[in-house]
């Protein structure tokens, strides 16, 4: 017997599927503790900054390319350059406005020092879902996670306005037995409370995580206000989970609410370096882009709350017409759904507080690399959504920043390229001095050194300047979650050097994938690597064999022939030459953990471990899957109601039907 099948008698589904619930209206004035002001303004303000710098960028490479007349790869690369100046520029202005209304404690949103808070007093009134997808997952992590949230929430008040599903999409038989053992432990040990936690698996995962989603929406989706989508590596505490239970309570016409996950419980040397970057710049880069999203929030597909009802209304995603990259399932969905519920009326939100919610990254750069190349697929679809009607401007910026996160690194490629091709073809050229058959006077060659000062020195402060500020704000405001001052300057100092030293080598990445990705090359969408795992040296090479010798190449080429442009591209040249010992070196939980006892790359959690992450650490040593026989898990009643599929061409149903009174 199937696990996904009800043991309960199916009273809805005989009947015929019902037509999405329709959220109710009332006359009473809806009251949001999410305050907005001048939210149509900050759009504009952003053009206002992010045009004229980039503007000014381009006008810089201008005067430089200008005096010796613009060749076709200059003018190639003047084309690029303002491209990827607009991108660095946006994000540049996005983190000095975040660190400003940071350092002065305002509110992104209302712009007051003090944001309206939900009523923690209140109870709960509505029931809420915890739902956690899973496919193909380690089993004892998921069930320690899985656990570990439970708990959280078995103590509190509103424990009985939580439920809680794990969805399993697990195909791998081994695994799946695995699971359904150790669920069935899991709930001998939560006593009465193992009534409010539920395990459903499919024995056919149709369109991957979304699928798996709406099956839950479909069936049991009625009985809830709202779900808590959590991914396979997420904990979030009790306090967290209120918290969002209560914004949708109080805040009526919001649909998503999204929490920035912070990387926890790694090891290896890149794993607690990603982690550390996250925890010190986060706060700040999250309250810029909240300034300038409102209440258009992104959705990041876990650790947030979604109220159902507009959900399953607005969010049933179609299958796209044509060929990869842009047909085909939405892969992406996230950035998606948000979008589609904020142009239905429905608002969305980010919280700039980082506390209470977690997640873990891939502990290499290798895997790192390969969870990226899922994302960039899935991100470059995007691109084909900018005209779906009636999206916000903020959502369109996501899509296409989600999509330009990526492309610029082959962008940034193709300029290094370029301006290497144009400099060995000067090289190996005879200047000529007199262009025109009477010209008195040569010609000569200039070269505005000035200029070129000035645009590598406002590119290091486009890149950089933002990382300085967050370093200032942490010394400031929160040098003790970091270990102390010393603790935290020696951490930043390293993630610098680290950040500078990888870069070359996600460009090269990620300008791999984006153009398998334009060719046609799809990627299964797999469970990640999660546990740590030191990469051998047969790994690493075969990785980085073809960018390391394009690097040896490139760095001979420019030296025998332009050793001055060799010298701006060294630090390019050194990331690439040296990634397998890169990639090998930290992915080594040893230099991780040693690094920790020198009080490097520390963060708030380490300092001061909260309950849920404690639990996780704890249970994690002494897990044991349940070697008893499975017992098939009962599952609640369905209350089956039809996920209608959204037509993009068309404008969206209404937020809510209109009061019978109403004009």
């Amino acid at each position: 017997m199937s696990t996904s099948q009800n043991n309960h008698t199916n009273k809805s589904v005989s009947n015929g599927a019902k037509a999405v619930p329709q959220v109710k209206s009332d006359s009473t004035a809806r009251a949001s503790h999410f305050i907005l002001k001048g939210e149509h303004m900050r759009l504009f303000i952003m053009a206002m900054l992010v045009i004229p710098s980039t503007a000014l960028a381009g006008w810089s490479l201008y005067e430089i390319f200008l005096p010796n007349g613009l060749t076709n790869l200059e003018i190639a690369q003047l084309g690029l350059g303002l491209t990827l100046f607009a991108w660095l520029c946006m994000a540049f202005w996005t983190g000095i406005i975040g660190f400003f209304l940071q350092l002065f404690n305002i509110d992104p949103l209302s712009l007051r020092r003090n944001q309206s808070q939900p009523d923690a007093t209140a109870p709960l009134t509505q029931k809420h879902a915890v739902v956690m997808p899973v496919y193909n997952e380690d089993t004892r992590r998921i069930m320690v996670g899985f656990e570990a949230c439970i708990r959280e929430l078995m103590e509190s008040e509103n424990s009985s306005k939580f439920d809680f599903f794990m969805l399993s999409d697990t195909r791998d038989t081994e695994k799946a037995d695995a699971e359904l053992r150790a669920f069935t432990r899991l709930k001998k040990r939560l006593g009465a409370f193992s009534s409010q936690v539920f395990y459903r698996r499919r024995e056919q995962n149709l369109h991957r995580k979304v699928g798996n989603l709406k099956e839950f929406c479909e069936r049991w989706g009625a009985n809830y206000e709202s779900m808590i989508v959590l991914d396979a590596d997420s904990v979030m505490t009790g306090e967290r989970m209120q918290d969002l239970a209560r914004r949708i309570e109080q805040n009526p016409d919001t649909a998503l609410v999204q929490t920035i996950p912070m990387p926890v419980r790694q090891n290896s040397f890149f794993g607690r370096f990603v982690q550390f970057a996250a925890h010190l710049y986060s706060p700040m880069l999250a309250t810029g882009l909240s300034f300038w999203q409102t209440d258009s929030a992104n959705y990041w597909g876990h650790n947030a709350i979604i109220r159902i009802a507009p959900f399953m209304q607005h969010c049933g995603l179609p299958t796209l017409e044509g060929r990869a990259p842009f047909g085909g399932e939405i892969l992406s969905h996230d950035f998606v759904e948000a979008a589609l519920l904020r142009r239905a009326g429905w608002q969305a939100y980010l919280l700039t507080d980082t506390t209470g919610s977690y997640e873990e990254v891939p502990s290499n750069i290798v895997d790192y690399a390969i969870r990226d190349r899922r994302w960039v697929q899935g991100n470059i679809q995007h691109l084909g959504l900018l005209n779906v009607k009636g999206l916000k401007m903020a959502n369109r910026l996501h899509f296409l920043f989600g999509a330009f996160a990526y492309i610029s690194s082959l962008i940034l490629f193709c300029m290094l390229a370029l301006g290497t091709a144009d400099a060995l073809i000067r090289a190996t050229s005879v200047p000529e001095f007199f262009v025109s058959e009477y010209q008195l006077f040569p010609s000569w060659q200039v070269a505005r050194q000035d200029m070129m000062m000035v645009t590598m020195w406002g590119t290091a402060a486009l890149l950089f300047l933002p990382k300085l500020l967050g370093i200032t704000l942490a010394l400031i405001k929160r040098r003790g979650e970091f270990g102390g001052a010393w603790s935290l300057l020696k951490g930043a100092a390293i993630e610098l050097t680290m950040a500078v030293l990888i870069a070359p080598l996600m460009m090269f990445y990620h300008s791999y994938f984006v153009i398998s990705v334009f060719v046609g090359h799809s990627v299964k969408w797999e469970a990640q690597e999660r546990e740590g795992r030191k990469v051998p040296w047969k790994v690493a090479i075969k990785h980085t064999q073809i960018m390391s010798c394009l690097a040896v190449a490139w760095g001979v080429t420019t030296f025998y022939f332009t050793p001055s442009l060799f010298m701006w591209l060294l630090p390019v040249l050194v990331g690439m030459v040296l990634a397998a010992p890169v990639i090998r070196l930290t992915s080594s939980d040893k230099l991780g953990i040693a690094m920790r006892k020198c009080g490097v790359f520390v963060i708030d959690q380490e300092v001061n471990e909260c309950k849920a992450l404690k639990c996780l650490r704890v249970a994690m040593g002494y897990f044991a899957i349940s070697q008893h026989k499975a017992e098939v898990p009962a599952l609640p009643d369905n209350v089956w109601q039809s996920m209608p599929e959204q037509v993009l061409s068309q404008k969206p149903l209404p937020m809510r039907h209109r009061l019978p009174n109403s004009a």
